[in-house]
């Protein structure tokens, strides 16, 4: 049986999940609560790893060192930058990548990190698992799709940055951990994967609609995780 780790950014986020998780004990590891428990069958652990890249990938790599997980799913909600997302739209993350690492002055495209290049893949059997689980989601009130999420230390507003990000990497989201989680288990060999659903669409004022959202973002994210563990038992 794998031991999955969970890792959330924010609160609405963690509680969501761990309305799910049974036979629940909890830990505290550099001031970081870890809760440690079932979702159906599956041996689960659940972070929240605050805001950012960096406490994103610290997280992580605590998660990794102490409690020896086989795989990553990062959870939450995102910005959709792609005009086909709407709010309550699910992304499935296909690649992901750091828009705002930028050594360009030495002849690197915008996000090239050495040692690893532009995109981290996520999981490919992650996605297959969840592709044939939703092939018939067609009838449901939102869509689900696999993409590339951009993350970046911004909470993006700005709708030039957003066409930016767009037309730099082709990518349907924005998020401030998803890459520096991605990067943090492909230094070590961990499979990593991503549920992110839309909370907003950076327009100058999407700040208080991903406030709006953020709950009921957080349960559909919640849901489709649900539903993947059940699966996979």
């Amino acid at each position: 049986m794998q031991k999955i780790g969970i890792i959330v950014a924010m609160e609405e986020e963690a509680e969501a999940i761990a309305e799910l998780m049974k036979d629940v004990s909890k830990e505290e590891v550099y001031n970081l609560t870890f809760c440690k428990g079932k979702i159906h069958n599956q041996r689960c652990i659940l972070v929240q790893s605050g805001i950012g890249k960096v406490n994103a990938a610290r997280t992580t790599q605590i998660m990794i060192d102490k409690y020896k997980v086989d795989t990553v799913i990062n959870v939450g909600a995102s910005g959709s930058i792609n005009g086909l997302l709407n709010i309550g739209d699910v992304l499935i993350g296909k690649q992901v990548v750091q828009h705002d690492f930028d050594i360009t002055a030495f002849g690197h495209s915008r996000g090239f990190i050495t040692g690893i290049g532009n995109f981290i893949e996520c999981d490919p059997t992650f996605i297959e698992n969840i592709q044939k689980l939703f092939k018939n989601n067609s009838n449901s009130d939102y869509k689900i799709k696999l993409g590339i999420i951009a993350t970046g230390d911004i909470f993006c507003e700005d709708v030039s940055i957003k066409d930016k990000i767009r037309a730099n990497f082709d990518a349907d989201v924005v998020d401030m951990e998803c890459a520096a989680i991605g990067q943090v288990c492909y230094l070590d060999n961990i499979p990593f994967s991503v549920i992110r659903t839309i909370s907003d669409t950076p327009n100058g004022n999407n700040a208080s609609t991903f406030d709006d959202n953020l709950e009921s973002a957080s349960k559909r994210c919640a849901n489709i995780l649900n539903k993947y563990l059940k699966a996979i038992e």
